[in-house]
C-alpha cells in the first residue's frame, strides 16, 4: 500500500507481511479512508489466514478469531472496518460449516477479499454515476479531507463524484480544504487531483466561510465513516463546520459514501464513538513544533454532522434525501427483498 503519511513528497509503498504488519498500517495512518480501511482488514485477515501454520480447523479458527479482534482495535469510527470483518467471518464460517479443509478456508478467505475489494471498485464508480447527476454543467466544489482514490479500493466516494462529473462534461473546479491537522485535503486530495488534470485550490480550513460569502462555491462534496440510521454521518474533524457554513450561504450539502458506511443500528450521530488520536499531529507539522509545551491538546479525528445540514447522501444504491430515516431504512428494506 501507498504510505500516505509521506505524500505528495515521496511516493513510498509499505509491504505487509503479516497481520501485524496490517493492523499497524491502519492504526498509523500509513492506510486511511473508510472504505480503504475495509478493504485493508479484508486483505489482512486473508494474509493472516494465508501464513497461518495451523493444521486443524479447530487452531486456525481460534487464530482467526484472534485476528479478527486485533483489526477491530485499531481504529473505533469506521464502520466499514467491521463491516469488512463481519464479511470475512460469514465466509469463514460457510466454509467451516461446509466441512472444508484448512486450505480449503484459505482459499475462500482470499476469494472474499479479492470480492470486497473488487465491490469497493465498482460501487465507487457508481457514486461518481449517481453524484455526477447533481453537479451542474459548471461548478466549483469544495470538498473536505480525502474521500478519493487513496480512501477506497480505487476511484473514489467524494472525488468519485468529482471524477464522474468530468466524464460525464461537466466544467469542474475543485476547492480542497487542507484539512488540518493530518492534512489529508492539502496533500493526499490535491495530488490526487493534480494527477487527473482536474483544476484544484488548495485553502486553508478558517477560509471556507468566507469563500462561500463571496459566492465561489457552488456544491460541497465530502465522505463519510460512519452514517447513522437517521442520516447523521462521522467524518473527518471539521466537516460539521463546513455543513453549518453550507447551510448558512444557502450551498447544497452531499455526503457520497457507499452502503457499508451506513449502520442502521446505530440510531443517531450521539451513539458514534470518535477517535482521538496523538496530541503531536496537533503540535507538530513534521518535526516543526507549532504549540509551546505545556499547552493542553485536544485531536478528535471526526465530527458528526447533524442529518438537518445534509442535502442529500450518495451511495451506489442512488441518492437519499430526507427524512432519511425513512430513506435509508426503505432502501434496506427494499435490498434484502431482492
Amino acid at each position: 500500500m501507498v504510505d500516505q503519511r509521506k505524500l505528495p513528497a515521496d511516493e513510498i509503498y509499505v509491504t505487509c507481511k503479516n497481520i501485524n504488519d496490517v493492523a499497524k498500517a491502519i492504526k498509523t495512518m500509513v492506510i486511511r479512508g473508510a472504505p480503504a480501511i475495509g478493504v485493508c482488514a479484508a486483505m489482512g485477515l486473508a494474509l493472516g489466514a494465508a501464513r497461518s501454520k495451523a493444521t486443524g480447523t479447530r487452531q486456525f479458527t481460534t487464530e482467526f478469531q484472534r485476528n479478527c479482534e486485533q483489526l477491530a482495535a485499531t481504529r473505533p469510527t469506521a464502520v466499514n472496518l467491521f463491516w469488512a470483518i463481519e464479511r470475512m467471518k460469514r465466509a469463514f464460517a460457510d466454509g467451516a460449516f461446509a466441512g472444508e479443509s484448512v486450505d480449503q478456508l484459505k482459499v475462500r478467505l482470499r476469494a472474499e477479499a479479492d470480492r470486497i475489494h473488487d465491490d469497493d471498485v465498482a460501487n465507487c464508480k457508481a457514486i461518481g454515476a449517481h453524484g455526477a447527476a447533481l453537479v451542474p454543467a459548471e461548478a466549483r466544489i469544495l470538498t473536505h479531507c480525502n474521500a478519493g482514490a487513496l480512501a477506497a479500493a480505487g476511484y473514489g466516494t467524494a472525488l468519485g463524484v468529482i471524477r464522474g462529473a468530468v466524464e460525464a462534461g461537466r466544467k469542474v473546479t475543485v476547492l480542497a480544504d487542507e484539512t488540518r491537522p493530518f492534512l489529508q485535503g492539502a496533500r493526499l486530495t490535491a495530488w490526487e487531483l493534480v494527477k487527473d488534470g482536474i483544476e484544484t485550490t488548495v485553502i486553508t480550513d478558517n477560509m471556507a466561510g468566507a469563500i462561500m460569502r463571496a459566492g465561489d462555491i457552488d456544491l460541497v462534496v465530502v465522505g463519510a465513516d460512519r452514517i447513522a440510521a437517521n442520516g447523521d454521518t462521522a467524518n473527518k474533524i471539521g466537516t460539521y463546520s463546513v455543513a453549518v457554513l453550507a447551510r448558512e450561504h444557502g450551498i447544497p450539502f452531499y455526503v457520497a459514501a457507499p452502503w457499508s458506511t451506513i449502520d442502521l443500528d446505530t440510531t443517531d450521530g450521539d451513539a458514534i464513538p470518535i477517535e482521538e488520536r496523538h496530541p503531536r499531529e496537533v503540535t507538530h507539522v513534521g518535526n516543526n513544533q507549532l504549540a509551546p509545551e505545556g499547552a493542553h491538546i485536544r485531536n478528535p479525528s471526526f465530527d458528526v454532522t447533524p442529518h438537518k445540514y445534509i442535502t442529500a447522501i450518495i451511495t451506489e444504491r442512488g441518492v437519499f434525501h430526507p427524512p432519511f430515516s425513512d430513506s435509508l431504512a426503505s432502501a434496506a428494506g427494499a435490498y434484502q427483498r431482492r
